[in-house]
């Protein structure tokens, strides 16, 4: 089946809105969270279990697949969904950020990026068509152009310099892509200069993509300024495409997304802030390793139907993380997880009644830290 994107209601009071995805595998309602499986797993949870808390979409990375067990093999045994066992749609992201990130030397020209591999130290050079036939080879139903990332900060000449290089990358991805599936995304940049995120977005925009996602933020800019950011760069993206923005994963950050128009997300935090005992709630975020949970027998959350909320108690999860035992990051991960699925599910239903501005002011002024 053909990827297509399609709006079903929009905010009356800001630039949010409902819609479906129609992919491969399947149709995905936006807004959504993607859970992040990066080596083909979501940590601490089956595939079953993402799909049986509602989860239709997942992303796994490009990068780390390629390096290892090798896309050739997971190509041979039937995909990444077959690999995996997972039903559902995926994303995979270019490694993009993750050669920026994690490559211990790197260097970046027009022809691609060598660098060396975080895993074994081998030099490997990763070219924008080599991105796209690691991603096809996968079998992803959506799958990002390679993109030229910076950091926090960069300087002017810096962020010109990528802008170009991402641009011509994309178009390179679209000239060496051969099948109909899966629908490729571009990826604006522009670090934090809004001149540049403009001429980015403008620049892929007339490509022709049949998405676009927001890259380069989350890497250390203050909130403020990965705001205005979003702000810079939406409005010179094609209203009947889809919007994602990468690996930005506050609740509040997302509400405050969706409200400029974003219709997809995907972040480690609910499942790193679950390993690491810190879990989310209806009035905030609990650290489960305190001390005046030891005798608590009430839930995590009373608001929370989830199986960790249903049959066990703060006392109990704080005793499996104080001895270090992987069934607490389980049921920290689906607690957190559901959390956000919850999120989600109640900021569509504010766009379809036309109340997603008032919902954004009460979540604000209900959730407090609630950690020492």
């Amino acid at each position: 089946m053909a990827f297509s994107f399609s709006i079903t209601h929009c905010d009356a009071g800001s630039n949010a809105r409902t819609g479906v995805l129609k992919l491969s595998h399947g149709e995905v309602e936006t807004p959504a969270f993607m859970p992040v499986g990066t080596l083909g797993s979501i940590k601490a949870i089956s595939p079953e279990t993402a799909w049986d808390i509602g989860y239709r979409l997942i992303l796994a990375n490009a990068y780390h697949l390629y390096l290892r067990p090798g896309h050739e093999l997971i190509s041979k045994c039937g995909g990444l969904h077959g690999f995996m066992n997972w039903p559902g749609g995926i994303l995979t992201d270019s490694g993009g950020f993750q050669v920026f990130s994690l490559a211990k030397l790197r260097k970046i020209d027009d022809q691609g990026v060598v660098f060396q591999s975080h895993i074994d130290g081998s030099r490997r050079l990763f070219t924008p068509e080599l991105s796209l036939s690691v991603q096809e080879a996968l079998g992803a139903d959506i799958i990002m152009c390679l993109d030229d990332v910076r950091g926090y900060p960069a300087t002017e000449s810096e962020a010109r310099d990528a802008v170009n290089r991402t641009t011509e990358w994309a178009s390179r991805t679209i000239t060496a892509k051969k099948k109909v599936d899966p629908a490729l995304f571009a990826i604006v940049q522009g670090s934090m200069f809004p001149d540049l995120r403009r001429i980015s977005a403008e620049g892929l925009h007339s490509l022709g993509f049949d998405g676009y996602a927001i890259g380069g933020l989350s890497v250390g800019e203050p909130h403020e300024l990965m705001v205005e950011m979003i702000d810079a760069t939406t409005p010179y993206l094609p209203t009947t495409k889809p919007r994602y923005l990468m690996g930005v994963g506050k609740p509040q950050d997302i509400l405050e997304s969706i409200i400029r128009g974003v219709d997809l997300f995907d972040c480690v935090l609910p499942t790193r802030n679950a390993r690491n005992a810190n879990l989310f709630t209806s009035t905030g975020t609990l650290n489960i390793r305190n001390a005046r949970y030891r005798e608590d027998q009430s839930p995590v959350d009373s608001n929370c139907g989830c199986a960790l909320c249903r049959n066990y108690s703060r006392a109990y999860l704080r005793h499996l993380f104080q001895e270090r035992e992987i069934f607490g990051f389980t049921l920290a991960t689906i607690h957190n997880l559901n959390f956000y699925f919850r999120l989600i599910s109640d900021i569509k239903c504010a766009i379809r009644e036309n109340r997603l501005n008032s919902m954004v002011k009460q979540y604000s002024s209900q959730t407090e830290e609630i950690n020492d």
